[in-house]
Formats: C-alpha cells, structure tokens, sequence
C-alpha cells in the first residue's frame, strides 16, 4: 500500500533480542504471527498501518529474531511480549493473534485481561479443539504444512511462489524446531488456558476460515464459550493463513471491530 513505511529494528529485552517492524500512528496494535514465521511485508499488515500504529514482532526463535536456549513454553513467549510493550511504553495494545501467535495472544490476555483494548484471534491454536485435531506439522513435509494453511493453492503460490525458495525452507525448518521445543507435549494447546480466559473483558473478536485444515473451527466454538464478551465470524472459500489469503476481508473484519 503507498505510503506506509515500515521502520525495522532489534529490540534487546532480558534474555533474548526481537526483530521488531513497526509503521503507522494511533492506536498501538500488536500483531502476532503464525508458526511458520511470517513474509516481511503483507498487505494485511500495510492495511492496518494506514489506521493504526502497527507493531510486528518475530517471536523468539522465529524468523530473525534470537532463540533464547533458555525458553520452554509458549507463555514464556508471552510474558516476553508484555515486558516488550512495557518497555516501549505501548498501554492498551489492541492484540491480533494469528493461528499460533493467536495462542501467545490469548495467554497474554489471560496474564492481564484488563491491560489490552481488544483482542482478535484468527485460527487460534491454544485450546484442544472439541472436534477434531490441530494438524500435526511432524508428519508432513515443510511445504505441505505450509500448503495446509491455504484453500486455494494459487494464493500460496502468491505469496511463497510455486516453489518455495532454499532459504524459506530452511526458515520453516527454523520455525519447525522451535515450535516442537516450546509446544510439543500437549501438541499446540493448553490444558489451563480455556479456565484463565473468562476472566478477559476486552471484546474479542474470534475469525476462522471456513476451511482452515490446521486448526478446526470447533476450537473457535471454545474459544466464544470460554471468553465472555466474544463474536465469532467465518470467512467462506477460506484455509488457515486467513491474512494472507483473504487481506481485504479480514482487514475490513478487523478494522469494523477495532474501529
């Protein structure tokens, strides 16, 4: 989108060192990215940065951020992130969790669920989804869990080509090791965070691809249970990575509810 401009940085916080981009002003978003890393610029992301003050971090061990040898879980991720907006003097963040970064968004709330302004959660992983299961990326290829993530194949090739690049492969390696590291056993959720949630006040708006293969839309049924004041919409003709192939509709979603 022109005119957005994009700064980048790393950010030294106790115990490891963040990639950070950040553009736009107004209201402090912080927007989390899946467990696949995320492409460096998106239009989603520019849509967000011409109404608000977007901040996009690659979590620890992910993308080009340090992997802190010392990290263990996905909480650990987010009590990094509220120490990180604390430092950069960021109060009322509006959250925007996105499959697994929906995860560390939704335990961020938890651990202070009167300190954010709202939060979204686009096919959040978190909660063992009542039916079905979160697609286990041990048993397929780095491609073919990248692949999962889309409906329409032509979108992935929009945005990782049709044959994705050595280095995006060996990124997904990267981001495969971690994720096994910190959120293995259980795969890809937590047994407390569904009884944490309902202390959460900010409104929450949950969206699920019609057909997301990673992460089954039951797990956003629990997730309107567990949170008090929560919407849930779907896009139709949808998979997982929501943001990256449908921007426009959930840019719209999003930007209707933050307002």
């Amino acid at each position: 989108m022109a005119g957005v401009a994009w700064t980048e940085s790393t950010v030294d916080f106790p115990g490891c060192k963040l990639h950070l981009s950040r553009a736009g002003s107004g209201r402090p978003v912080l927007v989390l990215h899946h467990d696949i890393g995320t492409p460096d610029r998106l239009p989603f992301y520019d849509a967000l940065a011409a109404k608000y003050d977007v901040l996009v971090p690659h979590h620890p061990g992910y993308g080009r951020s340090e992997r802190p040898e010392w990290m263990r879980s996905v909480r650990d991720i987010a009590v990094v992130y509220r120490g990180l907006l604390g430092d950069l003097g960021v109060e009322k963040a509006a959250l925007i969790g996105l499959g697994f970064g929906g995860w560390i968004a939704a335990e961020m709330a938890s651990m202070a669920p009167r300190d954010l302004s709202a939060l979204v959660l686009v096919g959040a992983m978190g909660v063992k989804p009542p039916e079905g299961d979160i697609l286990d990326q041990a048993i397929v290829g780095y491609i073919d869990y990248a692949r999962a993530g889309f409906n329409d194949p032509k979108a992935f090739e929009r945005v990782y080509g049709a044959e994705p690049s050595n280095d995006q492969l060996v990124a997904w390696d990267i981001c495969r090791e971690m994720s096994f590291r910190i959120a293995w056993k259980p795969y890809m959720y937590s047994q407390t965070l569904p009884h944490l949630l309902g202390a959460v006040r900010a409104p929450a708006l949950l969206v699920w691809g019609e057909d997301d293969r990673v992460v089954p839309p039951s797990a956003g049924r629990l997730y309107a249970k567990a949170l008090p004041n929560a919407k849930l919409s779907t896009i139709a003709a949808c998979g997982h990575c929501v943001e990256m192939e449908k921007p426009d509709e959930l840019a719209a979603l999003v930007t209707g509810f933050l307002g």
